[in-house]
């Protein structure tokens, strides 16, 4: 039957198209797989192949689908109906059928994974998954696992973090070229290849026959699916064709994780070349086929690089091109005539075209191997598969697919080759597509898996030349974007550069491309290759020089520039990703000696590159002006291999050296940026906008620092070695334009630079020199020394956080250079240099990280302001440095006043860098020193403290690095012959100290006060000759003339330079310079210049000694040290000389001076013997004297101004301390309302709004500032002390039956269920879940005030944090967050202390006054008839009141709207407010006094306002319990007769605290304190009485006889009513006669305590079961009557707060024990009024025993409340909730979140879960906490709150090692709860200061 079946299906020699001939067959699908199987397995199975063949050709008919879409009757009729989708399932079912073989698709998979080598995972993830990385563990930077084998894997105490992954990613475990063995995880260690059985060759038979069809299928709907268009083919059209292929592709999916033996099926499918021949030819007479190989060959045209303007160079290679043997891995090239057709894909090349040509000409033709440009040839389905994955913009599940198979060896080596073969084509795709970051991602998420591997990288770059490939790729993609560089010669520049207004660049298009280069880079024998490669290294340059002189600023100096370009991010990101990480990966292969050649190769070609560039910028000797460029790559390229020969490599650094002249010019370029960063900082670009500043800050920033500046410096710091010193630091001057300063005249003029900018470019040239001269990051320090002094600086300026330190610490860019971030040696030098300070939480304060902070030694030793300054990104900085080293020197002792910067030893020189000292020992820059020290001497303008600090620090620099000693005979000798061209005799720094200078020749503009004062001297000049200095015989026979003369000096080096560069041209003439020192003015500008001539007769060393005498401000104040102890002169590191401030450095130059040599000792000694006469006062001019006064009112009016704002911020403190209780909860300041004097009339409140003080009255009432919210804090206290944990695992959950609000709620339905409802209501209190509590800050307003307030705050059109029109507002005083006004009511205080007088009264007048009193309606000194302003302002609070809390919190009642409800509503506020102050109180008054509570709490004010409205209902006075309470009630039998009606709930069944309330609040106000004792004594009775009551219930029956019994005997004794035995017994006894005692023994037994009760134990009982109310009671008689609470310990707080209420009699004696039955004061006989409540219950007990029960024991003793315990480590939280599925969409949410209250799981912002426009966490805070909502993210680990309509972040309560928070989880480190955070939080919830203490809040809209 089965033959014959198949025979049918395969229908005979019918065409394809043909319908299936029975439709009964089709379903027989199972018979005909079996048969074929059967049929392939024979020998010959020639017959069965060709059925199958039929078979599938029919059923994966290509066309079918596509075709379909168009009619759909033949879908209909192939498929059995249903159109395309249906014909779709139904192949898909056919190949599962076949692969199976007959069989059960799911056995077969079963089947085939049994056959799974494991060894590797390779577990393919998409965006956003959570996985992990191990650096311990890992060999590549890229390695990650999925949190399965991490958690399976020992990875304790590695260095690992989470991640969310970016791009996708796969897992490494079992991969030994990723990571090391030893963190496999348990299931990939064993190596399970030997042990797995071989697969069974008919299993996987039919896969291997029907794949190719199904692939093949594929590959002709993605042909199909794909026009060729002419635009860009549109998304839309792309995802359709996606989406129909969509089951396809997941069917190819599930194949590869069937295992390693399907994937190796798979693989020889997708690279068999046979296969692919035969099936895709497009021979065939099948139309349908055909079209779809020619839409195919139109696809492949536009695949390759070559563009028409290169037809050229390709037309010479056509012959050759088609017959290539070059065609090694499957690059085929093209044949010509497909090379001809290439003109589909031609971007416009604006403009640039002309240009572009020569240059693209020249590349192409040199490029090896020209199949590199061509079109691509497919040899295999995986190669097709992959070329449509690329045009098809790498589809997620593609890509997955392709990444899915890389287990398989063999597949990996083949993906890779094809991956390379298209590279190309894949830049082409990238740079036209409008998705090109999702692109990016998709392309690195493939390329990370193939190129980390080192020994596939080596392979495909020998096999593919994969380094051709890549820079050949880059370098056209770059290509495209060219532009002519502006740099220097803007005519005729012949360079061109990257535009980085370009979208390639702005839109980082180009990373994926680098990002691969930068990755097998990292791998030693790739670079290796590429270093060896000459040819390489040549096209590598030419890549580096399109962003030499990127992004080019010119300075504006007319107007603003209208549009600010921010393409600066462009070039800095670029010149970092695409030339800095290449050029610190191939660095990181040039480690050793035996990598010479390399360095030399690349610093061969680099200086060809540079030359190549000077050329063509056409660059002479002179920057162009107000141009700077931050980018020069091709320097930094030179300059780090330089660095690196010398560190490492130890070559000469001669031998890699160019000439003199070469070295001129690159000095250039890195010379005009330093002094750019000084220009723009002296504010010269302002017109350029804040992207300039933007510049320079990125510039130096810690990423990018040692890719440009450190590089930078290095450069100049190489060619100052090497080149003539006079002639360098000549040029600095000049760059940084301040040549002009330096005169001796007091006046001149400066032609290139405004007099404001003067001081501080001065600044930043003595700055710059200091750097150059001591910075030593490549001249000679280690790694370790380099880490520690970065580190330094780094924590100098502020203290840190551990992350925000591995960020500032510039390691290198490059990840595999070996210098890890958290690396074993950056722990270990940040212990040595730091303290961890943990972090500190002060309540209220902002949350604190933990951070590291310089130990006392480094500020020490170690403090540089140097580096300190180079490692600024703002200049605050330098300054926070400095300010905390002064406070450091304060602190120990070191120095008391304002101190300098330190001067530091420096490391030794590296002996290669040794010329650089030369800089310090040249006359020019001696000259320059001793002209500012005489300036600053003179007050010059212009000069600061900072200028003087710099001179001395390079004086100081130059006698630490002086050359050996020279006798000082030898230099007095000849003298005169040497100094014949200059100030000074030689270049010695350390003999020209001592050199006196006694005449100075100056230019000076006529109307300098020089020229007047001198005339004499200047008529003759020669007389100059002959004047011999005083002290010295050396004469000097030339005259010494001045500035002039040490600027013809630049004039000199200018010709020097010039020679050398012009030696051949002829016209040099022309270009040297005339040699006057006015060259540098533009002529006709400057005013008449003057010669004046100056008698100075100074040396630097008099300077510095008269320097000391101002500086200090005393005559004479040097002596030198050395004269009262030689011992100076032989121990010279003196620490008294290492902390100060300018006199202390004069003083150690001046002792390092004369240690140097005895002449200088013997002439600062000979200088200090004369009496130095003053200083020469100064004219002043009138215009001087003018700018004098001006700068001294400046000063006066500062000084005034500071004197305003100290009292001023003074006068804030003490404010500040009075009113900000939340801050300061030391501080005990009760509010002043309370503690008004008993002398005052009237109380008298302060109005904070227009600051009148007065009474609060009738008509203008003054109001308290509160804030009223609903609070569920009550309801979630708990019975048991321990506290409940978030659950971790599906097995723990929460139940909320045992909180407070559950109980109560319970409660109150039993009562409703078998009682009068308006009776119910009056037995308990609500509020336990959303209950209103009331708080204030204290300040009072009126309330006419407060409207106009409101008012104006509602036309305020700032955004505020809270929202006017709900009634929110900030107080005005001290700025807390509120939203009401509670008025206060009038009255003297003096009355309240009439009231609480005792009376003598007995108490049963008393209880009859009282009953009176309530009875007596509106009884109010306000009648309310009388409508007045307070009186509508209490309604107004109240409808606030109420309005606060929803409406299912107030009404309990079964008649809605019954006015029970409010009277119960009105007194369950009270309760809540004081039930709230006792938890603030922590649950009990031990510790007495006003709490912060009690300065929040406004009682006194609220009660008044509650008992105004309650007054309105009055009691029916026969359900006033008062009654019930005090008299003997006559008719008990009565009662029986109607119990039909629901009756009155018993009075043992009432809660006593509510009595209290509703007694107090019915009275009228003021309360007398005899009034309010009285009814506390009553409720005491029934209170005592029910704690008897439960007591028998909860006992055994034994005990109850025990006590009936011992009771009884005496019940006669005198003071028997206050015996709690006789009570105890009595009461045993009349329960007795109803049912409650009966059916013991059956389910009761749970309420039994199995212990037995003592004397002891029932007195602790019934003490405990009271203290609740009594602690109630006792706070509500402080409030009203303003008593103080007594403070005691907790043993005693029964006895103390019983008699501070007046429970206990006087006579008490305290001697023996206590006993609470003592404080008993019956209103009437115990027994009688016991027996009538009793019988209540019994009456009750006859028909509900079991409830009656149940309503006796009621639980009193509840413990605080409590967030829920969350586990130590955050990751256990992680790993259970991020995946997590909510249980209303069952989706795993985005955001998920738990709420920190009840263990609920959230979706934050979910809209799965949205009710009527509520998102979950919004509904749950209304439903959980009455508005409040404590969250914790999962997915970022920070806690949310939501406080009504508005939210915060509240911070994070997990911390990582290093006490740092991690939101977001961004670093991904191991986080651990921080007890002192939560406990912070816990407070705040609890004391509802939420909206106080958080500052940043926000409106939610309900959207969370």
């Amino acid at each position: 039957m089965a033959a014959a079946a198949a025979a049918a299906a395969v229908g005979g020699p019918q065409p394809p198209q043909a319908e299936m001939p029975a439709p009964g067959l089709a379903l027989d699908k199972a018979a005909t797989a079996a048969h074929l199987k059967a049929a392939l397995s024979r020998p010959d199975n020639r017959a069965g192949a060709e059925e199958l063949q039929a078979l599938l050709e029919r059923v994966l008919s290509a066309e079918r689908p596509l075709a379909a879409a168009a009619d759909g009757e033949e879908a209909a009729a192939a498929g059995g109906g249903g159109g395309p989708e249906a014909a779709e399932e139904e192949a898909l079912e056919w190949c599962k059928c076949l692969l199976a073989g007959g069989g059960g698709y799911d056995e077969f998979c079963a089947a085939v994974r049994a056959y799974d080598p494991a060894a590797l995972c390779g577990l393919v993830w998409t965006a956003n998954f959570v996985a992990y990385r191990c650096r311990t563990c890992g060999i590549s930077p890229c390695m990650s696992l999925c949190a399965e084998c991490f958690h399976q894997g020992d990875h304790t105490g590695h260095d690992f973090n989470m991640f969310r992954s970016q791009a996708g990613g796969a897992c490494d475990c079992g991969d030994s070229n990723v990571m090391r063995e030893s963190g496999f995880c348990k299931r990939h260690q064993i190596k399970s290849s030997s042990n797995i059985p071989c697969v069974p060759k008919d299993l996987l038979m039919m896969s291997e026959f029907v794949l190719p069809r199904f692939i093949f299928c594929l590959i002709q709907y993605l042909r199909e699916g794909y026009n060729e268009p002419a635009d860009v083919p549109s998304e839309k059209d792309l995802n359709k064709v996606l989406q129909l292929l969509e089951p396809q592709i997941s069917f190819l999916e599930d194949l590869t994780k069937m295992g390693g033996a399907m994937r190796s099926v798979l693989t020889q499918v997708l690279t068999n070349q046979q296969s692919y021949k035969d099936l895709t030819s497009g021979l065939g007479e099948n139309a349908y086929a055909r079209k779809s190989h020619e839409k195919y060959l139109i696809a492949l045209k536009s695949s390759g690089l070559t563009y028409p303007e290169d037809k050229l160079v390709y037309g010479i290679q056509e012959p050759s091109a088609g017959t290539s043997t070059l065609a090694v891995q499957g690059f085929a090239g093209a044949t010509g005539t497909l090379g001809q057709l290439d003109s589909s894909d031609e971007e416009d090349q604006d403009g640039s075209q002309g240009l572009g040509k020569r240059k693209r000409v020249k590349l192409s033709s040199n490029t090896k191997d020209q199949s590199i440009m061509d079109v691509l040839k497919h040899k295999s389905f995986l190669e097709e598969l992959l070329f449509w994955t690329i045009k098809y913009e790498f589809p997620q599940k593609m890509v997955t697919f392709l990444l899915n198979m890389l287990p398989d060896q063999e597949y990996k080596v083949a993906f890779t080759k094809t991956f390379v073969q298209h590279y190309a084509f894949i830049m082409k795709t990238l740079k036209k597509s409008h998705e090109s970051d999702t692109m990016s991602n998709r392309i690195v998420h493939i390329s990370v898996q193939l190129f980390s591997n080192e020994e596939l990288a080596r392979q495909v770059t020998e096999e593919c030349q994969l380094l051709d490939i890549m820079v050949t790729v880059l370098l056209y993609m770059m290509e495209s974007c060219l532009i002519k560089s502006e740099l220097q010669d803007e005519e005729n520049s012949l360079h061109v550069v990257v535009n980085c207004g370009e979208a390639l660049l702005k839109n980082n298009t180009y990373w994926p491309l680098v990002s691969d280069f930068i990755n097998i880079l990292s791998h030693q024998s790739v670079a290796k290759r590429f270093l060896e490669d000459h040819g390489l290294l040549v096209t590598w340059m030419n890549f580096v020089s399109f962003f030499q002189g990127m992004n080019l600023n010119k300075r504006e100096l007319n107007e603003h520039v209208e549009f600010e370009s921010q393409t600066y991010y462009a070039a800095f990101a670029a010149e970092l990703e695409a030339c800095a990480q290449p050029m610190w990966g191939l660095l990181s292969h040039c480690k050793i000696r035996e990598t010479q050649e390399y360095t030399r190769n690349v610093v061969r070609y680099c200086l060809e590159a540079l030359q190549d560039w000077f050329d063509a910028i056409n660059f002479v000797d002179e920057p162009a002006p107000n141009q700077v460029t931050f980018h020069l790559p091709l320097h930094r390229y030179y300059a780090m291999f330089l660095s690196k020969a010398v560190k490492c490599q130890e070559l000469d650094l001669d031998s890699v050296l160019p000439d003199q002249e070469m070295l001129m010019k690159l000095m250039i370029h890195p010379l005009q940026i330093q002094a750019s960063l000084a220009e723009i900082h002296s504010n010269m670009w302002v017109r350029n906008g804040l992207q300039i500043k933007g510049q320079a800050m990125t510039y130096v920033q810690s990423h990018f620092c040692n890719s440009m500046i450190d590089p930078d410096i290095y450069l100049l710091q190489v060619c100052a070695s090497r080149l003539d010193p006079d002639y360098f630091i000549s040029s600095v001057f000049e760059r940084f334009k301040v040549v002009d300063l330096l005169t001796m005249a007091s006046q001149h003029q400066n032609t290139v630079l405004d007099a404001e900018h003067e001081r501080s470019m001065l600044e930043g040239a003595l700055t710059f020199l200091v750097i150059l001269l001591s910075l030593r990051l490549h001249l000679g320090m280690s790694d370790d020394e380099i880490l520690r002094a970065e580190m330094v600086a780094q924590l100098c300026m502020n203290d840190r956080t551990h992350s925000s330190l591995l960020d500032l610490i510039p390691e290198n860019p490059n990840p595999k250079s070996g210098i890890i971030p958290g690396s074993y040696s950056f722990e270990s030098v940040l212990s040595a240099v730091a303290d961890f300070k943990a972090p500190v939480f002060e309540p209220g304060g902002s949350m604190q990280q933990g951070m590291y902070t310089p130990k006392a030694e480094v500020w020490d030793h170690e403090f540089d302001p140097v580096m300190v300054i180079l490692r600024t990104v703002y200049r605050r900085d330098v300054q926070s440095a400095m300010d905390r080293y002064t406070a450091f020197l304060k602190q120990s002792g070191k120095f008391p006043g304002n101190p300098w910067p330190p001067y530091k030893k420096r490391t030794p020189l590296h002996p290669s860098y040794k010329g650089l000292m030369r800089l310090l020992h040249c006359k020019t820059l001696h000259i320059v020193l001793f002209t500012l020290l005489y300036k600053i001497l003179m007050d010059h303008q212009n000069l600061s403290e900072h200028v003087l600090c710099m001179v001395l620090y390079l004086i100081e620099l130059g006698l630490e690095n002086s050359a050996e000693e020279e006798s000082d005979e030898e230099a007095s000798v000849g003298g005169p012959e040497r100094c014949h061209d200059s100030w000074f005799p030689g270049s010695n720094l350390v003999l020209n100290m001592r050199h006196f200078i006694n005449y100075v020749r100056v230019r000076v503009p006529e109307t300098a006060p020089e020229v007047k004062r001198d005339s004499p001297a200047s008529t003759s000049s020669d007389s100059l000759g002959s004047l011999q200095s005083s002290r010295r015989p050396k004469v000097l026979q030339r005259e010494n003339s001045g500035t002039a003369q040490v600027f013809s000096l630049v004039a000199e080096r200018r010709k020097k330079f010039q020679e050398i560069i012009n030696r051949s041209s002829s016209e040099a003439n022309q270009v040297v310079r005339p040699k006057t020192s006015n060259k540098w003015s533009a002529p006709g500008s400057a005013p008449q210049l003057t010669t004046a001539i100056l008698e100075i007769k100074e040396s630097i060393l008099s300077l510095l000694i008269k320097l000391h005498h101002k500086l200090s401000g005393k005559q004479n104040s040097y002596y030198p040290p050395w004269l009262d102890d030689i011992e100076i002169l032989i121990q010279p590191e003196i620490p008294k000389y290492s902390h100060g401030d300018g006199i202390t450095a004069v003083e150690r130059i001046l002792l390092k001076a004369a240690l140097q040599s005895r002449m200088n000792k013997r002439i600062i000694e000979e200088i200090c013997r004369k009496v130095t006469p003053p200083v020469p006062p100064k004219k002043i001019t009138a215009a001087e004297k003018k700018t004098l006064d001006k700068e001294e009112r400046r000063q006066k009016a500062r000084e005034r101004q500071q004197k305003l704002l100290a009292e001023f911020a003074s006068r804030q403190k003490s404010f500040m301390e009075t009113a900000m209780d939340v801050d300061s909860p030391e501080s005990d300041i009760p509010m002043e309302i309370t503690t008004a004097e008993p002398q005052v009339s009237e109380a008298v409140y302060d109005c904070v709004i227009c600051g009148q003080s007065g009474p609060s009255s009738e008509d203008r009432p003054t109001g308290l500032v509160v804030l009223l919210q609903a609070s569920s804090v009550l309801g979630q206290c708990r019975d048991n002390i321990e506290p409940k944990k978030l659950p971790i695992t599906e097995e723990e959950q929460i139940y909320p039956w045992d909180t407070c609000a559950a109980v109560h709620d319970v409660r109150l339905s039993l009562l409703q269920r078998y009682f009068k409802d308006s009776s119910c209501l009056l037995a308990v209190s609500i509020g336990w879940e959303g209950g209103v509590y009331v708080q204030t800050c204290g300040h009072t307003l009126h309330i006419d005030c407060h409207k106009s307030y409101m008012e104006s705050l509602r036309n305020d059109q700032v955004l505020q944090g809270f929202s006017v029109d709900k009634g929110e507002f900030t107080c005005p005083l001290c700025r807390q967050f509120a939203n009401s006004v509670l008025p206060c009511y009038p009255g003297s205080n003096v009355e309240n202390n009439l009231w609480q007088r005792p009376s003598n009264k007995s108490i049963q007048d008393l209880i009859k006054e009282v009953e009176e009193l309530q009875g007596r309606p509106g009884a109010f000194p306000v009648s309310i008839s009388s409508e007045t302003n307070l009186s509508k302002e209490m309604e107004s609070v109240m409808k606030d009141i109420k309005n606060t809390t929803q409406k299912k919190y107030r009404d309990y009642s079964k008649t809605p709207g019954s006015p029970d409800n409010d009277f119960l509503f009105m007194y369950s506020v009270a309760r809540t407010n004081l039930e709230l102050e006792l938890i603030h109180r922590g649950g009990n008054l031990c510790s007495g006094g006003a709490s912060t509570a009690g300065k929040r709490s406004c009682l006194n004010q609220l009660f008044h306002v509650l008992a105004l409205h309650m007054r309105l209902y009055s009691i029916d006075s026969e359900y006033n319990p008062w009654r019930k309470l005090t008299q003997l009630l006559e008719e008990m039998n009565s009662q029986l007769g109607n119990e039909e009606q629901q009756s009155v709930v018993p009075i043992l069944y009432h809660d006593v605290t509510s009595l209290l309330l509703i007694q107090i609040l019915i009275m009228p106000q003021p309360l007398r304190k005899d009034h309010f004792t009285c009814i506390v004594k009553v409720l005491f009775t029934l209170l005592y009485t029910q704690g008897l009551v439960a007591l028998s219930v909860k006992c055994s029956e034994e005990d109850r006889s025990a006590w009936k019994h011992t009771g009884a005997l005496k019940k006669n004794t005198c003071d028997a009513e206050k015996s709690y035995e006789v009570l105890l017994s009595f009461v045993i006894r009349e329960l007795s006669k109803g049912k409650l005692y009966h059916e013991e023994g059956t389910q009761e037994c749970a309420t039994i305590s199995p212990v037995a009760w003592s004397p002891e134990s029932t007195e602790k009982y019934l003490q405990d079961f009271c203290l609740p109310f009594l602690r109630i009671t006792s706070l509500l008689q402080h409030h009203l009557f303003g008593e103080d609470l007594p403070s005691c310990q907790e043993e005693e707080e029964f006895s103390v707060l019983s008699s501070c209420l007046g429970l206990l009699p006087t006579f008490y004696q305290t001697e023996h024990p206590f006993i609470s039955a003592s404080c008993l004061d019956w209103p009437v006989p115990a027994f009688d009024i016991i027996s009538q409540w009793c019988f209540e219950i019994n009456s009750f007990t006859e028909r509900h025993a079991e409830q009656g029960k149940a309503l006796l024991l009621q639980e009193s003793r509840w413990k605080l409340p409590h967030l829920l315990q969350l586990p130590e480590n955050y990751n256990t939280i992680f790993q259970y909730y991020h995946r997590k599925t909510c249980s209303v969409c069952t989706k795993v949410p985005k955001d998920p979140a738990v709420c920190l209250v009840c263990g609920t799981f959230v979706c934050l912002k979910g809209l799965c879960c949205k009710q009527q426009s509520y998102c979950e966490c919004v509904l749950h805070s209304q439903n959980c906490g009455a508005g409040t909502g404590i969250f914790l993210l999962i997915n970022a680990s920070v806690i949310i709150i939501i406080r009504g309509h508005r939210f915060c972040l509240w911070g994070s309560v997990y911390l990582d090692a290093h006490g740092e928070e991690d939101r977001d989880l961004r670093r991904g480190k191991p986080l651990y709860i921080c007890k002192e955070r939560y406990k912070v939080l816990e407070q705040q919830w609890i004391s509802h200061t939420f909206d106080h203490i958080n500052k940043r809040w926000g409106p939610h809209y309900n959207g969370l």
